[in-house]
């Protein structure tokens, strides 16, 4: 959803005027671009902290009640239901706050649905797949997410004549992916609400509401870590390495444009190919992690992502080049090391608490979530007041996000390979 909001202007310079081809877009507002930067940031700061407050009750009470399926699809429903909403957001500069608020609770709730959607991995593996199960499924992700951007380039966005009528008039061609992509979530949706059985409810449970539940919440903490008190810390050191792998992402579009000179459709191009890798990287890594097991290969991956970064940065005067190479390989490694992690949290789970695990493993991710963007800024700006070039020290944002990778790698050191869980 993140990705779409591009093309509609939300969090851009945010009026739109057509010009001479149905799919160029110029903006211009009385709003500075670093206004509306900044009410993306905080809007997707409210959302995180959402996240992080109830993802662990939420996953807890899918354990106890059973009816994970049920709220996953009703998160699904939901979910498609905000992404056809923003077709009705016209890119001036008066609906930027509404598409700001739909677009941070689509983010909560999405957010919320991933905690069931991962509880649900040892459902459809067994202990010697869940690795290839988790990497083939990530990679799928992946490829799903290219085949979906090609699909609404070429339909609605970069034509003329974009399909079923639709005019260009007020950037409705592509205001109408968000449509398309809420049919495409339901459509791809339905194999796993038919295929994947419901989990039932626990015996002999007591009814209890949501402030009872955050009660709770504390001792459970406390027998997770007695339980399985390596996973625990696989939860404090995955989240630090997560908020990286979230970073190249985050900044690589803005790394191509400000630091390598990359045009918008080279950007397109590159992301494209990016998101293509990673998912390559993903199914390689699943395959992996039944081999040599999960740790190795998050290892593995990120070690790969810190010398493919530092890469970029050593060789960044040789031009364009350097990023296509260093960048593609960046996301290369991305894709492992987020399915590796999830595998990894799922094998070492006691039995029974999948969801509230997984719930703990959004929060944690979402605790640290400032980690990158700071860095990744406060690199930039030391760079600035040394007195370099604004493209050259865009570069310097770089050593920001190698920086959180290296803490995570030197956390993830200290996780045993195979935790031992103690199961009730």
């Amino acid at each position: 959803m993140a990705l779409l909001l591009g093309p509609c202007g939300i969090g851009q310079n945010s009026h739109f005027q057509p010009s001479s081809r149905p799919s160029s877009f110029r903006f211009t507002s009385p709003l500075q671009e670093e206004d509306t930067s900044r009410a993306l940031g905080l809007a997707a700061t409210i959302a995180g902290i959402a996240v992080a407050l109830v993802a662990p009750v939420f996953g807890r009470r899918s354990d106890e009640q059973g009816r994970r399926k049920l709220w996953l699809l009703i998160n699904t429903l939901v979910l498609s239901g905000v992404m056809a909403s923003l077709f009705f957001i016209a890119p001036t500069p008066e609906m930027l706050w509404l598409g700001l608020i739909i677009f941070s609770f689509g983010g909560f709730v999405q957010e919320i649905a991933f905690i069931n959607y991962y509880a649900m991995l040892k459902q459809v593996s067994t202990e010697k797949n869940i690795g290839k199960v988790s990497g083939f499924a990530w990679g799928l992700g992946y490829v799903g997410g290219i085949i979906l951007l090609l699909v609404s380039l070429v339909g609605f966005v970069q034509t003329d004549t974009p399909w079923f009528g639709i005019p260009t008039e007020d950037a409705l061609n592509v205001r109408a992916v968000f449509l398309f992509s809420a049919i495409w979530l339901l459509v791809f949706s339905i194999p796993l609400f038919v295929s994947v059985p419901e989990v039932k409810a626990k015996e002999n449970l007591e009814r209890e509401n949501i402030v009872e539940s955050y009660f709770k919440l504390w001792s459970q903490l406390k027998s997770l870590r007695k339980q399985a008190p390596e996973t625990f810390k696989f939860l404090i050191s995955s989240a630090i390495y997560r908020d990286g792998l979230s970073g190249v992402f985050a900044f690589g579009g803005a790394l191509g444009s400000l630091a390598f000179g990359f045009e918008l459709a080279e950007v397109i191009i590159f992301g494209i190919a990016a998101n293509l890798m990673a998912g390559i990287g993903a199914a390689i890594g699943g395959f992996l992690d039944d081999r040599v097991g999960g740790k190795r290969t998050i290892m593995i991956s990120l070690i790969g992502l810190t010398v493919a970064g530092f890469g970029v940065f050593a060789f960044a005067s040789a031009g364009p080049i350097t990023y296509w190479i260093g960048g593609l390989a960046l996301t290369l490694f991305v894709g492992p090391a987020q399915a590796a992690s999830r595998s990894f949290v799922a094998k070492f789970t006691p039995a029974g608490r999948e969801g509230e695990v997984f719930g703990l493993y959004m929060t944690t991710g979402r605790a640290v979530s400032f980690l990158s963007p700071l860095l990744w800024t406060t690199s930039i700006s030391i760079a600035l007041s040394a007195g370099i070039g604004n493209a050259q020290a865009t570069v310097y944002g770089i050593l920001g996000l190698m920086l959180v990778l290296v803490v995570g790698i030197l956390l993830l050191a200290r996780v045993s390979p195979t935790p031992q869980v103690i199961n009730d």
